[in-house]
Protein backbone atom coordinates (compact mmCIF):
# COMPACT_ATOMS: atom_id res chain seq x y z
CA UNK A 1 0.00 0.00 0.00
CA UNK A 2 1.54 3.35 -0.82
CA UNK A 3 1.48 6.33 0.99
CA UNK A 4 1.80 9.25 -1.00
CA UNK A 5 2.06 12.00 2.42
CA UNK A 6 5.22 10.27 3.80
CA UNK A 7 7.81 11.82 2.05
CA UNK A 8 6.08 14.94 2.01
CA UNK A 9 5.65 14.71 5.73
CA UNK A 10 9.47 13.93 5.97
CA UNK A 11 10.85 16.54 3.70
CA UNK A 12 8.79 19.32 6.07
CA UNK A 13 10.15 17.60 8.90
CA UNK A 14 13.58 17.78 7.75
CA UNK A 15 13.46 21.42 6.93
CA UNK A 16 12.56 21.80 10.76
CA UNK A 17 15.69 22.79 12.78
CA UNK A 18 17.08 20.04 15.06
CA UNK A 19 16.57 22.05 18.33
CA UNK A 20 12.90 22.87 17.54
CA UNK A 21 12.40 19.36 16.77
CA UNK A 22 11.53 18.21 19.91
CA UNK A 23 8.73 20.91 21.38
CA UNK A 24 7.39 20.45 17.57
CA UNK A 25 7.55 16.61 18.26
CA UNK A 26 5.90 17.10 21.97
CA UNK A 27 3.38 19.70 21.09
CA UNK A 28 1.88 17.67 18.05
CA UNK A 29 1.29 14.37 20.36
CA UNK A 30 -0.13 16.23 23.10
CA UNK A 31 -2.77 18.26 21.04
CA UNK A 32 -3.56 15.17 19.57
CA UNK A 33 -4.17 13.15 22.77
CA UNK A 34 -6.08 16.40 23.94
CA UNK A 35 -7.87 16.16 21.02
CA UNK A 36 -9.35 13.14 21.52
CA UNK A 37 -10.12 13.68 25.54
CA UNK A 38 -12.01 16.75 24.16
CA UNK A 39 -14.32 15.15 21.54
CA UNK A 40 -14.99 12.63 24.28
CA UNK A 41 -16.41 14.61 26.56
CA UNK A 42 -16.88 17.71 24.26
CA UNK A 43 -17.72 20.18 24.69
CA UNK A 44 -15.68 19.71 28.15
CA UNK A 45 -16.38 18.29 31.35
CA UNK A 46 -18.61 20.53 34.07
CA UNK A 47 -19.03 20.79 37.37
CA UNK A 48 -20.66 22.98 40.38
CA UNK A 49 -18.03 26.13 39.80
CA UNK A 50 -18.69 25.62 35.71
CA UNK A 51 -22.36 26.16 36.19
CA UNK A 52 -22.05 29.08 38.16
CA UNK A 53 -19.51 30.74 36.12
CA UNK A 54 -22.37 30.55 33.52
CA UNK A 55 -24.56 31.87 35.82
CA UNK A 56 -22.09 34.99 36.24
CA UNK A 57 -21.71 36.14 33.35
CA UNK A 58 -25.18 35.17 31.58
CA UNK A 59 -27.43 37.01 34.35
CA UNK A 60 -24.78 39.73 35.10
CA UNK A 61 -24.18 38.38 38.48
CA UNK A 62 -20.61 38.91 38.42
CA UNK A 63 -19.09 38.22 41.86
CA UNK A 64 -15.03 38.20 42.79
CA UNK A 65 -15.55 35.14 44.58
CA UNK A 66 -14.32 33.05 41.55
CA UNK A 67 -11.82 34.20 38.86
CA UNK A 68 -13.44 37.24 37.14
CA UNK A 69 -11.19 36.50 34.22
CA UNK A 70 -11.99 33.20 33.71
CA UNK A 71 -15.38 34.28 34.21
CA UNK A 72 -14.83 36.86 30.97
CA UNK A 73 -13.50 34.04 29.15
CA UNK A 74 -16.58 32.02 29.70
CA UNK A 75 -18.78 35.04 28.63
CA UNK A 76 -16.48 35.60 25.47
CA UNK A 77 -17.13 31.69 24.36
CA UNK A 78 -20.64 32.20 25.02
CA UNK A 79 -20.86 35.38 22.81
CA UNK A 80 -19.03 33.64 20.47
CA UNK A 81 -20.08 30.67 19.70
CA UNK A 82 -22.69 29.90 21.53
CA UNK A 83 -21.54 27.49 23.34
CA UNK A 84 -17.90 26.28 25.76
CA UNK A 85 -15.96 24.53 23.32
CA UNK A 86 -14.16 27.13 22.21
CA UNK A 87 -12.93 27.43 25.93
CA UNK A 88 -11.97 24.13 26.07
CA UNK A 89 -10.14 23.49 23.42
CA UNK A 90 -8.43 27.14 24.10
CA UNK A 91 -7.25 25.14 27.61
CA UNK A 92 -5.48 21.91 25.39
CA UNK A 93 -4.06 24.27 22.84
CA UNK A 94 -2.40 25.97 25.84
CA UNK A 95 -1.15 23.06 28.26
CA UNK A 96 -0.09 21.74 25.08
CA UNK A 97 2.25 24.53 24.05
CA UNK A 98 3.59 24.73 27.73
CA UNK A 99 4.16 20.81 27.89
CA UNK A 100 6.61 21.40 24.78
CA UNK A 101 8.30 24.23 26.23
CA UNK A 102 8.85 22.26 29.14
CA UNK A 103 10.14 19.48 27.54
CA UNK A 104 13.01 21.56 26.16
CA UNK A 105 13.66 22.58 29.58
CA UNK A 106 14.39 19.27 31.03
CA UNK A 107 16.66 18.90 27.74
CA UNK A 108 18.32 21.89 28.84
CA UNK A 109 19.24 19.82 32.21
CA UNK A 110 20.18 17.62 30.04
CA UNK A 111 17.67 15.07 30.10
CA UNK A 112 17.60 12.81 26.70
CA UNK A 113 15.06 14.24 24.47
CA UNK A 114 13.39 10.89 23.99
CA UNK A 115 12.44 10.81 27.83
CA UNK A 116 11.55 14.30 28.06
CA UNK A 117 8.74 13.59 25.71
CA UNK A 118 7.71 10.33 27.14
CA UNK A 119 6.98 12.85 30.64
CA UNK A 120 5.23 15.56 28.69
CA UNK A 121 3.04 13.06 26.41
CA UNK A 122 2.55 11.11 29.83
CA UNK A 123 0.42 13.23 31.39
CA UNK A 124 -1.88 13.56 28.24
CA UNK A 125 -2.33 9.67 28.59
CA UNK A 126 -3.07 9.66 31.96
CA UNK A 127 -6.81 10.37 32.92
CA UNK A 128 -5.96 11.98 36.08
CA UNK A 129 -4.23 14.43 34.19
CA UNK A 130 -5.92 14.58 30.83
CA UNK A 131 -9.20 15.23 31.95
CA UNK A 132 -8.69 17.73 33.98
CA UNK A 133 -7.41 20.22 31.12
CA UNK A 134 -10.39 19.73 29.45
CA UNK A 135 -12.59 20.78 32.40
CA UNK A 136 -14.54 24.32 32.57
CA UNK A 137 -12.80 25.23 35.47
CA UNK A 138 -10.64 28.39 36.33
CA UNK A 139 -7.72 26.01 37.98
CA UNK A 140 -7.28 24.32 34.23
CA UNK A 141 -5.79 27.69 33.75
CA UNK A 142 -4.14 28.39 37.05
CA UNK A 143 -2.35 24.98 36.74
CA UNK A 144 -0.94 25.86 33.25
CA UNK A 145 0.24 29.31 34.44
CA UNK A 146 2.32 27.18 37.13
CA UNK A 147 3.63 25.00 34.66
CA UNK A 148 4.74 27.69 32.41
CA UNK A 149 6.45 29.41 35.86
CA UNK A 150 8.27 26.29 36.42
CA UNK A 151 9.22 25.54 32.89
CA UNK A 152 10.52 29.36 33.04
CA UNK A 153 12.32 29.02 36.00
CA UNK A 154 14.49 25.83 35.08
CA UNK A 155 15.66 27.85 31.51
CA UNK A 156 16.56 30.89 33.86
CA UNK A 157 18.53 28.42 36.16
CA UNK A 158 20.07 26.49 33.49
CA UNK A 159 21.56 30.08 32.61
CA UNK A 160 23.13 30.44 35.80
CA UNK A 161 24.51 26.48 35.56
CA UNK A 162 26.01 27.66 32.59
CA UNK A 163 27.60 31.03 34.17
CA UNK A 164 25.91 32.93 31.61
CA UNK A 165 22.93 34.75 34.12
CA UNK A 166 24.19 37.84 33.94
CA UNK A 167 23.80 37.56 29.60
CA UNK A 168 20.98 39.56 28.85
CA UNK A 169 19.44 38.59 25.54
CA UNK A 170 17.08 37.93 23.36
CA UNK A 171 16.34 34.47 25.10
CA UNK A 172 16.54 35.66 28.51
CA UNK A 173 14.12 38.33 27.97
CA UNK A 174 12.07 35.73 26.34
CA UNK A 175 11.88 33.10 29.24
CA UNK A 176 11.57 36.34 31.82
CA UNK A 177 8.56 37.67 29.89
CA UNK A 178 7.25 33.47 30.27
CA UNK A 179 8.46 33.61 33.68
CA UNK A 180 6.45 36.47 34.33
CA UNK A 181 3.15 35.36 32.33
CA UNK A 182 2.89 32.47 34.90
CA UNK A 183 3.22 33.73 37.62
CA UNK A 184 0.48 36.38 36.04
CA UNK A 185 -1.80 33.46 35.76
CA UNK A 186 -1.25 32.00 39.06
CA UNK A 187 -2.66 35.23 40.41
CA UNK A 188 -5.36 35.84 38.22
CA UNK A 189 -7.14 32.97 37.73
CA UNK A 190 -7.16 31.57 41.59
CA UNK A 191 -8.01 33.94 44.25
CA UNK A 192 -5.24 33.08 46.70
CA UNK A 193 -2.84 32.33 43.68
CA UNK A 194 -0.99 34.93 44.28
CA UNK A 195 0.82 33.23 47.48
CA UNK A 196 2.46 30.79 45.11
CA UNK A 197 4.33 34.34 44.11
CA UNK A 198 4.90 35.55 47.42
CA UNK A 199 6.20 32.23 48.62
CA UNK A 200 8.48 31.20 45.34
CA UNK A 201 10.22 34.61 45.18
CA UNK A 202 12.53 34.35 47.95
CA UNK A 203 13.86 30.93 46.88
CA UNK A 204 14.67 32.72 42.95
CA UNK A 205 15.94 35.52 44.60
CA UNK A 206 18.28 33.66 46.81
CA UNK A 207 18.85 30.88 43.78
CA UNK A 208 19.48 33.43 40.86
CA UNK A 209 21.31 36.02 42.40
CA UNK A 210 22.37 38.10 39.34
CA UNK A 211 18.49 38.34 37.78
CA UNK A 212 17.12 39.65 41.20
CA UNK A 213 15.69 42.74 40.15
CA UNK A 214 14.31 40.75 36.85
CA UNK A 215 12.83 38.11 39.02
CA UNK A 216 11.24 40.59 41.64
CA UNK A 217 9.41 42.26 39.00
CA UNK A 218 8.20 38.88 37.53
CA UNK A 219 6.49 37.54 41.07
CA UNK A 220 5.82 41.57 42.47
CA UNK A 221 4.44 43.06 39.25
CA UNK A 222 1.48 39.89 39.00
CA UNK A 223 0.62 39.92 42.64
CA UNK A 224 0.23 44.07 42.49
CA UNK A 225 -1.76 43.52 39.69
CA UNK A 226 -4.42 41.16 41.03
CA UNK A 227 -4.61 43.83 44.14
CA UNK A 228 -5.41 46.77 41.88
CA UNK A 229 -8.17 44.41 40.25
CA UNK A 230 -10.13 43.18 43.07
CA UNK A 231 -9.72 46.35 45.55
CA UNK A 232 -10.13 48.56 42.58
CA UNK A 233 -10.82 48.02 39.04
CA UNK A 234 -13.83 45.40 39.87
CA UNK A 235 -15.75 47.29 42.17
CA UNK A 236 -15.39 50.23 39.77
CA UNK A 237 -17.11 48.20 36.57
CA UNK A 238 -19.88 46.70 39.30
CA UNK A 239 -18.10 43.70 40.22
CA UNK A 240 -19.97 41.80 43.30
CA UNK A 241 -17.57 41.30 46.29
CA UNK A 242 -18.19 37.92 47.40
CA UNK A 243 -19.97 37.98 50.70
CA UNK A 244 -18.55 38.08 54.11
CA UNK A 245 -19.71 34.60 55.15
CA UNK A 246 -17.96 33.65 52.16
CA UNK A 247 -14.47 35.49 52.76
CA UNK A 248 -14.13 33.87 56.50
CA UNK A 249 -15.68 30.82 56.14
CA UNK A 250 -12.46 29.27 57.60
CA UNK A 251 -12.57 31.36 60.38
CA UNK A 252 -16.14 29.85 61.30
CA UNK A 253 -15.00 26.32 60.90
CA UNK A 254 -12.08 27.03 63.21
CA UNK A 255 -14.75 27.82 65.75
CA UNK A 256 -16.56 25.34 65.51
CA UNK A 257 -13.23 23.02 65.44
CA UNK A 258 -12.07 24.56 68.94
CA UNK A 259 -15.87 24.54 70.38
CA UNK A 260 -16.13 21.06 70.21
CA UNK A 261 -13.12 20.44 71.33
CA UNK A 262 -13.04 22.76 74.38
CA UNK A 263 -16.66 23.75 74.85
CA UNK A 264 -15.27 25.01 78.33
CA UNK A 265 -13.63 27.87 77.08
CA UNK A 266 -16.32 29.35 75.76
CA UNK A 267 -18.60 32.19 77.81
CA UNK A 268 -22.08 32.60 77.93
CA UNK A 269 -21.78 35.55 75.69
CA UNK A 270 -19.66 33.62 73.03
CA UNK A 271 -22.48 31.24 72.83
CA UNK A 272 -25.09 33.09 72.80
CA UNK A 273 -23.19 34.27 69.58
CA UNK A 274 -22.91 31.25 68.25
CA UNK A 275 -26.04 30.02 68.75
CA UNK A 276 -27.69 33.19 67.03
CA UNK A 277 -26.05 32.28 64.11
CA UNK A 278 -26.77 28.56 63.79
CA UNK A 279 -27.36 25.69 67.18
CA UNK A 280 -24.76 25.11 69.76
CA UNK A 281 -25.23 21.25 68.45
CA UNK A 282 -24.32 22.11 64.69
CA UNK A 283 -21.31 23.68 66.11
CA UNK A 284 -20.29 21.04 68.43
CA UNK A 285 -21.13 18.29 65.75
CA UNK A 286 -21.16 18.37 62.01
CA UNK A 287 -19.75 21.89 61.78
CA UNK A 288 -17.06 20.70 64.14
CA UNK A 289 -15.37 18.09 61.63
CA UNK A 290 -11.58 19.72 61.09
CA UNK A 291 -11.50 18.04 57.55
CA UNK A 292 -13.85 19.96 55.86
CA UNK A 293 -14.91 23.36 56.05
CA UNK A 294 -18.40 22.85 54.01
CA UNK A 295 -19.83 20.94 57.12
CA UNK A 296 -19.66 24.32 58.94
CA UNK A 297 -21.32 26.33 56.20
CA UNK A 298 -24.49 24.36 55.47
CA UNK A 299 -27.64 26.44 55.83
CA UNK A 300 -29.34 25.46 57.22
CA UNK A 301 -28.50 25.01 60.62
CA UNK A 302 -25.91 27.97 59.53
CA UNK A 303 -27.65 31.17 58.83
CA UNK A 304 -25.32 32.69 56.76
CA UNK A 305 -26.72 35.23 55.90
CA UNK A 306 -26.72 36.44 60.08
CA UNK A 307 -23.05 35.28 59.97
CA UNK A 308 -22.67 37.64 57.35
CA UNK A 309 -24.46 40.55 59.10
CA UNK A 310 -22.10 39.58 62.38
CA UNK A 311 -18.81 38.83 60.95
CA UNK A 312 -17.12 41.45 62.88
CA UNK A 313 -18.22 40.03 66.28
CA UNK A 314 -17.41 36.42 64.76
CA UNK A 315 -13.78 37.50 63.70
CA UNK A 316 -13.68 38.94 67.21
CA UNK A 317 -14.45 35.53 69.17
CA UNK A 318 -12.50 34.00 66.59
CA UNK A 319 -8.93 36.00 67.69
CA UNK A 320 -9.89 34.98 71.77
CA UNK A 321 -9.77 31.40 70.59
CA UNK A 322 -7.06 32.07 68.62
CA UNK A 323 -5.43 33.24 71.63
CA UNK A 324 -6.75 30.75 74.18
CA UNK A 325 -6.34 27.94 72.18
CA UNK A 326 -3.61 28.34 69.18
CA UNK A 327 -2.93 24.90 68.68
CA UNK A 328 -6.32 23.78 68.36
CA UNK A 329 -6.96 26.67 65.24
CA UNK A 330 -3.07 25.89 63.86
CA UNK A 331 -4.26 22.34 64.16
CA UNK A 332 -7.82 22.73 62.03
CA UNK A 333 -5.79 24.50 59.49
CA UNK A 334 -3.17 21.61 58.98
CA UNK A 335 -6.34 19.22 58.97
CA UNK A 336 -8.35 21.01 56.38
CA UNK A 337 -5.23 21.03 54.27
CA UNK A 338 -4.45 17.43 54.62
CA UNK A 339 -4.71 16.99 50.45
CA UNK A 340 -1.69 19.32 50.25
CA UNK A 341 0.82 17.46 52.89
CA UNK A 342 -0.86 14.00 53.61
CA UNK A 343 0.14 11.32 50.73
CA UNK A 344 -3.04 8.62 51.73
CA UNK A 345 -6.84 10.28 52.25
CA UNK A 346 -8.48 11.00 55.69
CA UNK A 347 -11.86 9.00 57.00
CA UNK A 348 -14.53 9.20 54.34
CA UNK A 349 -16.94 8.96 56.73
CA UNK A 350 -15.71 12.93 57.29
CA UNK A 351 -15.43 13.82 53.94
CA UNK A 352 -11.36 13.40 54.00
CA UNK A 353 -11.17 10.87 51.33
CA UNK A 354 -10.12 12.50 47.65
CA UNK A 355 -12.90 14.35 46.40
CA UNK A 356 -12.87 14.17 43.05
CA UNK A 357 -15.23 15.77 40.08
CA UNK A 358 -16.53 13.44 37.74
CA UNK A 359 -16.58 14.24 33.82
CA UNK A 360 -20.08 14.05 33.96
CA UNK A 361 -23.20 16.73 33.78
CA UNK A 362 -25.77 15.66 36.67
CA UNK A 363 -29.39 15.78 36.05
CA UNK A 364 -30.08 18.57 38.24
CA UNK A 365 -26.99 20.64 36.94
CA UNK A 366 -25.26 19.95 40.63
CA UNK A 367 -28.38 21.21 42.49
CA UNK A 368 -28.57 24.34 40.07
CA UNK A 369 -32.12 23.31 38.89
CA UNK A 370 -33.03 23.11 42.23
CA UNK A 371 -33.14 26.19 43.47
CA UNK A 372 -31.61 28.66 40.47
CA UNK A 373 -34.30 29.60 38.28
CA UNK A 374 -31.80 31.60 35.67
CA UNK A 375 -30.46 28.67 34.97
CA UNK A 376 -33.45 26.87 34.79
CA UNK A 377 -34.64 29.07 32.56
CA UNK A 378 -31.62 29.41 30.52
CA UNK A 379 -31.46 29.29 26.89
CA UNK A 380 -27.83 28.17 27.28
CA UNK A 381 -28.93 25.37 29.24
CA UNK A 382 -29.37 22.65 26.30
CA UNK A 383 -25.57 22.93 25.82
CA UNK A 384 -25.10 22.48 29.70
CA UNK A 385 -24.24 18.59 29.35
CA UNK A 386 -21.88 16.19 27.48
CA UNK A 387 -22.34 15.78 23.86
CA UNK A 388 -19.82 13.52 22.46
CA UNK A 389 -18.41 13.84 19.25
CA UNK A 390 -17.92 10.08 18.87
CA UNK A 391 -19.90 7.54 21.19
CA UNK A 392 -17.45 5.25 21.18
CA UNK A 393 -14.22 7.38 21.47
CA UNK A 394 -16.65 8.73 25.10
CA UNK A 395 -16.93 5.16 26.43
CA UNK A 396 -13.20 4.20 25.79
CA UNK A 397 -12.39 7.76 27.89
CA UNK A 398 -14.81 7.02 30.40
CA UNK A 399 -14.06 3.87 31.19
CA UNK A 400 -10.69 4.64 31.13
CA UNK A 401 -11.57 7.39 33.79
CA UNK A 402 -13.60 5.16 36.13
CA UNK A 403 -10.66 2.67 35.70
CA UNK A 404 -8.55 5.25 37.04
CA UNK A 405 -10.24 6.02 40.19
CA UNK A 406 -9.45 2.64 42.00
CA UNK A 407 -9.11 3.88 45.41
CA UNK A 408 -5.79 1.85 46.32
CA UNK A 409 -3.91 3.90 43.62
CA UNK A 410 -5.56 7.72 44.49
CA UNK A 411 -2.25 8.51 46.49
CA UNK A 412 -0.10 8.16 43.22
CA UNK A 413 -2.99 8.98 40.77
CA UNK A 414 -5.19 12.03 42.60
CA UNK A 415 -3.03 13.09 45.42
CA UNK A 416 -0.51 16.05 44.66
CA UNK A 417 1.40 15.23 47.97
CA UNK A 418 3.55 12.29 46.99
CA UNK A 419 4.11 14.40 43.63
CA UNK A 420 5.21 17.23 45.78
CA UNK A 421 7.77 15.00 47.80
CA UNK A 422 9.25 13.51 45.07
CA UNK A 423 9.78 16.29 43.58
CA UNK A 424 11.96 17.73 46.15
CA UNK A 425 13.93 14.39 46.64
CA UNK A 426 14.73 14.30 42.81
CA UNK A 427 15.44 18.08 42.46
CA UNK A 428 18.07 17.83 45.82
CA UNK A 429 19.28 14.51 44.97
CA UNK A 430 20.07 15.70 41.26
CA UNK A 431 21.55 19.24 42.96
CA UNK A 432 23.84 16.73 44.91
CA UNK A 433 25.03 14.50 42.01
CA UNK A 434 25.71 17.59 39.82
CA UNK A 435 26.48 20.12 42.07
CA UNK A 436 25.51 23.15 39.61
CA UNK A 437 24.32 26.14 40.64
CA UNK A 438 20.62 27.56 40.45
CA UNK A 439 19.32 23.95 40.85
CA UNK A 440 17.36 24.94 43.85
CA UNK A 441 15.32 27.31 41.60
CA UNK A 442 13.14 24.31 40.35
CA UNK A 443 11.52 24.12 43.87
CA UNK A 444 10.25 27.19 43.92
CA UNK A 445 6.64 26.51 42.06
CA UNK A 446 5.70 23.49 43.96
CA UNK A 447 7.00 24.78 47.45
CA UNK A 448 4.60 27.79 46.84
CA UNK A 449 1.83 25.24 45.06
CA UNK A 450 1.91 23.08 48.26
CA UNK A 451 2.10 25.94 50.77
CA UNK A 452 -0.68 27.94 49.47
CA UNK A 453 -3.10 24.73 49.94
CA UNK A 454 -2.21 24.23 53.29
CA UNK A 455 -2.20 27.84 54.17
CA UNK A 456 -5.98 27.98 53.26
CA UNK A 457 -7.95 25.10 51.95
CA UNK A 458 -11.54 24.59 52.42
CA UNK A 459 -11.76 20.95 51.43
CA UNK A 460 -9.27 17.81 50.56
CA UNK A 461 -10.40 18.38 46.72
CA UNK A 462 -8.12 16.67 43.88
CA UNK A 463 -7.50 19.62 41.82
CA UNK A 464 -6.14 22.30 44.50
CA UNK A 465 -2.98 20.15 44.33
CA UNK A 466 -3.11 18.56 40.57
CA UNK A 467 -0.41 21.34 39.70
CA UNK A 468 2.22 19.37 41.77
CA UNK A 469 1.27 16.13 40.02
CA UNK A 470 2.19 17.52 36.78
CA UNK A 471 5.72 18.94 37.42
CA UNK A 472 6.43 15.80 39.74
CA UNK A 473 5.99 13.84 36.58
CA UNK A 474 7.85 16.03 34.49
CA UNK A 475 10.59 16.13 36.95
CA UNK A 476 11.27 12.42 36.74
CA UNK A 477 13.57 12.02 34.02
CA UNK A 478 15.83 14.26 35.91
CA UNK A 479 16.85 11.20 38.07
CA UNK A 480 19.10 10.25 35.45
CA UNK A 481 20.12 13.58 33.25
CA UNK A 482 23.91 13.94 32.17
CA UNK A 483 23.93 17.88 32.22
CA UNK A 484 26.64 18.92 29.78
CA UNK A 485 27.96 21.83 31.41
CA UNK A 486 29.63 22.97 34.27
CA UNK A 487 29.77 20.39 38.12
CA UNK A 488 32.83 18.99 38.91
CA UNK A 489 32.62 15.91 36.20
CA UNK A 490 32.60 18.31 33.85
CA UNK A 491 36.05 19.93 34.50
CA UNK A 492 39.02 20.94 32.49
CA UNK A 493 41.83 18.63 32.58
CA UNK A 494 44.92 20.16 34.69
CA UNK A 495 47.40 21.40 32.70
CA UNK A 496 49.99 18.90 33.98
CA UNK A 497 48.13 16.34 32.62
CA UNK A 498 49.70 14.45 29.71
CA UNK A 499 48.39 15.38 25.94
CA UNK A 500 46.77 11.98 24.42
CA UNK A 501 45.50 11.17 21.33
CA UNK A 502 41.42 11.30 22.71
CA UNK A 503 39.03 13.35 21.18
CA UNK A 504 38.55 16.43 22.31
CA UNK A 505 35.75 17.33 24.88
CA UNK A 506 32.67 18.89 23.40
CA UNK A 507 31.29 22.32 23.71
CA UNK A 508 28.84 23.62 25.69
CA UNK A 509 25.26 22.87 24.95
CA UNK A 510 24.30 26.43 23.11
CA UNK A 511 21.53 28.27 24.33
CA UNK A 512 17.86 27.04 22.61
CA UNK A 513 16.98 29.81 20.16
CA UNK A 514 13.08 28.65 19.59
Amino acid sequence: MNFPRVPYLSRQWDRIPERRRLPVAVYAASQVMFLLWWAAFYPGALSYDSITYVWHVTTGNWESNHSVVYDALVWLSLNTTGDLAVLTLAQTIAMSAVLAYTAGTLREWGVRQRWAAVAAVALTVAPPTAVFVIFVWKDVPFVIGGILAFAAVGRLAARRARGRQAERDRVFYRDMGLLFLGFLALSVFRNNGILVAVVAAPILLLSLPRMRRWLLAATAVPVSLFLFLTTVFYPAVGVTTPPKDAVYAFFYADIAVAYKEHPGYFTKEDKSLMADIAPLSHWRGRAGNCYNADWAMESPPMNRSMAAERNDELMALWRRVLNRTPDVVIGARVCRAHIAWAVFPGPEDLRAHTLLSDPHTSKTLFSYLKWNDDIKNSEYRPILKIRPLNDSLHSLADFSWRASKVPQLQWLLFRGAIWCYATYAIVLLFRRRTRLAGVPALLAVTLGLQLTVLAANPAPLWRYMIGPIFIGVLVLPLIKAKPRFGGPSHRTPATTEKKTDREPEPEPEPEPVY
